[in-house]
């Protein structure tokens, strides 16, 4: 059974990953809308009513600003810390919070969630791993620093979001001001260019055929940049750019490193996937 995964929206104005299977997927994070969420799944031939659940990293608005409205129209469960929950202020029905804890997975069907803390200024930021049958996908973003959780899991992913936020001379020579470029490239802020490729090249294990880069900053980064930078040592890894503005293909992770890019008419898709 492979794993189908998608970006919806990666960066500062909204976050939102897709993983699942043939039979459930999980949203982690929605800092979109509702609708534009449910837009940008139809364009990928993916059904929300295959959606079992959000999982919420932490209480920053563009990674929950659509948490209600899609919770509440498809009465989906939201997986989040009591911490989470009391700072972010999300109006959740009561009866779909769900709160999870550090290192103790959740099991959705076949699929098993495991968060695990990450550096960030938020309350109780999580980063989480995803495993169904033998495959493995990390999502990494919204990390200061690389602590041992973020390289122990990173070595075992077949695919992985991983945030490339910023370029270190684009940040230091930009318009910023100073708070703000050192809340950035601190502890607790995001991963540079320079970070990400540094856990790529030192890390990176024999099964990861996918890495995603995320969350990419709008004024101090640069798409091609990003490809150029990763690319260039890539080897038989897949590069892929998620976009602030559009959602990226699906992508079919096989434990086997076979990996492929779904294009299909919708009937056709409705047939593989569901």
């Amino acid at each position: 059974m492979s794993l189908f995964i998608a970006s919806l929206n990666s960066g500062s104005n909204g976050n939102c990953y897709y993983v699942g299977n043939e039979t459930e997927a999980v949203l982690i994070d929605a800092g979109i809308s509702c609708r534009e969420t449910e837009k940008r799944m139809q364009k990928l031939h993916l059904s929300m009513q295959k959606v079992k659940a959000i999982f919420v990293s932490h209480e920053h608005s563009d990674h929950i600003s659509g948490v209600p409205g899609l919770s509440k129209k498809y009465k989906l469960p939201v997986y989040i810390t009591d911490s989470t929950l009391t700072a972010s202020g999300l109006p959740i029905e009561k009866n779909l919070v769900q709160s999870f804890s550090a290192h103790q997975p959740v099991t959705i069907g076949n699929l098993s969630i495991l968060g695990f803390p990450k550096f960030h200024d938020a309350t109780d930021p999580h980063s989480f791993m995803i495993y169904s049958n033998n495959i493995n996908v990390g999502i990494f973003t919204d990390i200061g620093s690389l602590c041992k959780n973020v390289i122990r899991h990173f070595k075992n992913c077949h695919a992985v979001f991983l945030e490339s936020n910023y370029c270190e001379e684009m940040l230091a020579i930009g318009k910023y001001p100073e708070f703000l470029k050192k809340r950035i490239s601190g502890d607790h802020g995001h991963l540079s260019n320079k970070q990400a490729l540094e856990l790529f090249l030192k890390h990176r294990g024999k099964k990861l055929t996918h890495l995603i880069l995320s969350h990419l900053s709008k004024n101090n980064n640069r798409v091609s940049l990003v490809k150029e930078i990763f690319e260039t040592h890539a080897g038989s890894t897949k590069i892929v750019i998620a976009g602030r503005y559009k959602e990226t293909e699906v992508f079919c992770i096989d434990s086997n490193r076979q990996s492929k890019k779904i294009n299909k008419k919708p009937s056709e898709l409705q047939l593989s996937l569901f």
